[in-house]
């Protein structure tokens, strides 16, 4: 494991509008996939790859996460980045949740995943400042985002791939950045055209659980996967 890097962040504070009525009573991270909530499958995997905090942005009904998870889930200290009074987007969390986040590179996940990605690769000594997982594109993405040119993160090329909702960022890149409500998009396209994004292609599960169709599709791909059937 890279020295130091022992920090994650699940990001959680999404009001999940497309998956109402669910949502309305229930935050999108503990729908359950599998038997298991999203963020505890998170938390299961990052324990498992020797992770020993996790920082928690919570917003739309945030209260459910912290009473679900406490503050030490089975070793792992949960610290929440608290955005109840208003939600500030991907990149306006990450620079609330800086003072939480330490010197060293830390993960990042969207809380809205279920994949079986091992975070091992993650945890190697990189010289990259940011190092983005991509996936094949769902067929609700199918134009992509990015495209990978030998382990490099490009903008331009023939072959798109979708940005998967998993990375590892150093800390120093997001100081310059003020505490606003902010999407981190535009940021990741500042990085990749300085040519300091490494990336990986992911062909394993993943899932993004957006909308109630894509719920019931990462129950199918997750409970084979979760009864070995």
């Amino acid at each position: 494991m890279a020295g130091g890097m022992m920090r994650a962040m699940i990001l959680a504070a999404g009001r999940g509008e497309r998956l109402r009525p669910y949502t309305d009573h229930l935050p999108k991270p503990l729908l359950e996939v599998g038997g298991k909530p999203l963020i505890v499958r998170h938390l299961e995997s990052l324990a498992a790859a020797g992770v020993r905090e996790a920082v928690i942005n919570i917003g739309h009904l945030g209260d459910q996460i912290v009473a679900r998870l406490g503050h030490d889930w089975q070793g792992v200290k949960i610290i929440y980045s608290d955005e109840r009074a208003g939600r500030l987007e991907t990149g306006g969390a990450l620079i609330r949740a800086l003072p939480y986040l330490g010197s060293e590179p830390f993960l990042l996940v969207n809380g809205d995943i279920c994949t079986d990605f091992s975070w091992n690769l993650l945890l190697q000594e990189s010289t990259a400042s940011v190092h983005l997982v991509l996936v094949p594109n769902p067929d609700h993405h199918p134009a992509g985002d990015f495209v990978l040119d030998a382990g490099v993160v490009a903008l331009q090329g023939e072959e798109r791939h979708t940005y998967a909702g998993i990375a590892r960022i150093d800390p120093t890149l997001l100081q310059a950045y003020p505490e606003q409500s902010a999407p981190l998009a535009p940021w990741l396209r500042e990085w990749i055209a300085e040519g300091i994004v490494a990336g990986t292609l992911y062909q394993g599960m993943w899932t993004d659980v957006g909308t109630p169709e894509r719920w019931q599709l990462a129950q199918e791909r997750c409970r084979v996967r979760h009864d070995g059937i």
